[in-house]
């Protein structure tokens, strides 16, 4: 039997891993310049902390997760998202009681079961960011300014950024009320999700992506007339912020993210770098969910990145290439081979990665596989070299070569422009 992996999921292999650790790193990097620190939350959850999180009518809690039984007969699931895990641990840890503003990161897998496709898998990465303790809608658009700057360091530039706002308990229950409405004019249009769930989520309906729904919900109320004056002064604020920062922006009324937990703010990013609109990045609003978790009223609001889609725009706008060593020594007799394996942990201390090849082989061999390596110099040492207490070097770059002191390789490295 020859194993292989699970249908939609993946090995990710170098080169590509090199391109992935560029994206996380800096992430990393652009994120604590924010203010944000990270926070590792478990693969493995109780199932009913997603259930209520994302909502039980939409697709992901009724299609897409991955829940069993333990031996204790509870009910685990893969964490098909990140945001309800650090609620959890927002509240189990009572971070609560320190300082606001709380922000926190998190790099890592989640799982959904859903039909694989370029970009997307059944076990994915995300890149997400959560703020807790402040309302202001200045948080808002700093995560949109956060988003773009990262975006634009990693090289995707022609950013697309649609926004909206979905209300509050207050003002949203008229517009329910008046969506109900509208959809039962024209149920028979609906597929068969939304015809079944349309009453208890109308919602669901706007964020569905079957044709015949799209088409019909065109014609829907918007949520932005229905907005209460506190819904509508931070909408407005919200985007007097995006302004102040020249951020472009459009609003999309039938913007309503696919997660039940959302409230007023709502924005999605898409890069145009390749001639057609993709998705990059999406989030908003969720007062209420730390609350409904138990914890204390808590606004908060965050934003979650894919990977997976990240890297496929990336790969094709700048294909990922192997790491070479910054070093690769050639070696010819025992004696030369032994001076090498010294000096490769002297300088692999000193923070300069090398190479050299175990295997005994001739000159033309092992230059032959410094190249394939990708190495930018070569040193060469055998047995006159190491009479004569010199070292020979080839910049397989410049294509130059000299001689140096067998001592101050490492003084030499210290000193070259790689």
């Amino acid at each position: 039997m020859k194993y292989k992996t699970i249908k939609g999921v993946q090995d990710i292999l170098p080169p590509e891993t090199f391109l992935w650790q560029e994206v996380e790193q800096t992430a990393k990097e652009i994120f604590s310049l924010y203010g944000f620190k990270e926070i590792r939350t478990p693969i493995l959850e109780f199932t009913e902390l997603f259930v209520r999180s994302i909502g039980e009518t939409t697709d992901i809690v009724e299609k897409e997760m991955y829940t069993f039984q333990d031996r204790a007969g509870r009910s685990i699931t893969l964490r098909p998202e990140g945001t309800a895990s650090v609620v959890r641990a927002y509240i189990q840890h009572g971070l609560s009681q320190l300082p606001a503003p709380q922000k926190f990161y998190y790099i890592g897998p989640m799982f959904r079961y859903e039909r694989p496709q370029k970009g997307r898998y059944r076990q994915f990465h995300q890149i997400g960011v959560e703020v807790f303790g402040v309302d202001s809608p200045d948080v808002d658009a700093e995560l949109i300014d956060m988003i773009r700057a990262f975006l634009q360091r990693i090289g995707l530039d022609s950013l697309s950024i649609e926004i909206n706002s979905i209300g509050c308990e207050q003002c949203r229950p008229f517009y329910r009320e008046r969506l109900i409405e509208f959809l039962s004019s024209g149920v028979d249009t609906l597929c068969n999700d939304c015809q079944r769930r349309y009453q208890k989520n109308p919602l669901r309906v706007l964020d569905c992506k079957v044709p015949t729904c799209k088409e019909f919900i065109k014609d829907a109320p918007r949520i932005t007339d229905f907005l209460c004056d506190g819904c509508k002064e931070h909408f407005q604020k919200f985007q007097q912020r995006l302004k102040a920062l020249e951020i472009q922006y459009s609003i999309n009324p039938e913007m309503v993210r696919g997660l039940d937990y959302y409230t007023r703010t709502t924005f999605e990013i898409t890069s145009n770098a390749l001639g057609a609109q993709n998705a990059v990045a999406a989030g908003g609003r969720y007062d209420r969910l730390v609350e409904s978790f138990g914890g204390p009223p808590t606004p908060a609001v965050g934003f979650a990145i894919g990977m997976e889609r990240l890297i496929v725009l990336l790969s094709e706008l700048k294909p990922p290439r192997d790491k070479g060593p910054m070093v690769y020594f050639v070696t010819l007799g025992e004696e030369a081979s032994e001076f090498a394996f010294k000096e490769l942990s002297h300088i692999r201390s000193a923070g300069f990665s090398a190479e050299m090849d175990f295997r005994r082989s001739s000159l033309k061999s092992q230059m032959r596989r410094a190249d394939k390596a990708g190495a930018r110099l070569v040193f060469i040492v055998g047995e006159d070299e190491l009479s004569k207490g010199i070292v020979k070097y080839r910049d397989l770059r410049e294509h130059t070569e000299g001689e140096i002191d067998k001592q101050g390789v490492l003084d030499f490295l210290k000193n070259f422009n790689f």
